[in-house]
């Protein structure tokens, strides 16, 4: 059993590696793509964050299950939520996960259009400037961000 407890934490161990290189990766194509003045580029840099983007959704889909099978497998009761740490980094979890339904996904619906309108009008419009200083994604992003710290922090510190 120590072998299957040491391959799961292996496992969600390189899970949030992968994370971490999904939301970074992304974070930094993005902000490139939102400072570029030429429309080719723009979409071109902003399709580039499109294999970050399927990281994080695959990464952030095995995480939870992955990480709560290392904790089965490592003796903890209820799965590791008895305690302290491992309790605050599923609430964290759960709160980042929030932001897909109410912030990623419709927003990421109008970027997608305000792209595609770029694209068609040859040129970086104003409804595209606008869809990439969206204050509700900054925010959201932010707080993902945080969040994936603060998750890893707790995973490696073990504070309570």
């Amino acid at each position: 059993m120590e072998a299957v407890a040491l391959l799961l934490k292996l496992a969600h161990v390189g899970l949030a590696l992968t994370l971490s290189a999904g939301v970074i990766g992304r974070w930094i194509v993005l902000r490139r793509a939102a400072r570029e003045t030429r429309v080719d580029r723009t979409v071109e840099l902003a399709e580039l964050a499109h294999p970050f983007e399927r990281l994080v959704v695959w990464s952030s889909m095995a995480i939870l299950p992955v990480g709560l099978a290392t904790a089965w497998a490592q003796g903890y009761e209820w799965l590791g939520l008895t305690t302290g740490w491992m309790l605050a980094a599923v609430i964290l979890y759960a709160a980042a996960s929030a932001l897909v339904p109410t912030v990623f996904i419709p927003r990421g619906r109008t970027f997608e259009a305000a792209l595609a309108g770029a694209r068609d009008a040859g040129q970086v419009t104003p409804e595209l400037r606008a869809a990439f200083d969206d204050g509700a994604v900054r925010m959201a992003r932010t707080a993902e961000g945080i969040a994936l710290v603060l998750i890893v922090a707790l995973m490696v510190l073990k504070p309570f």
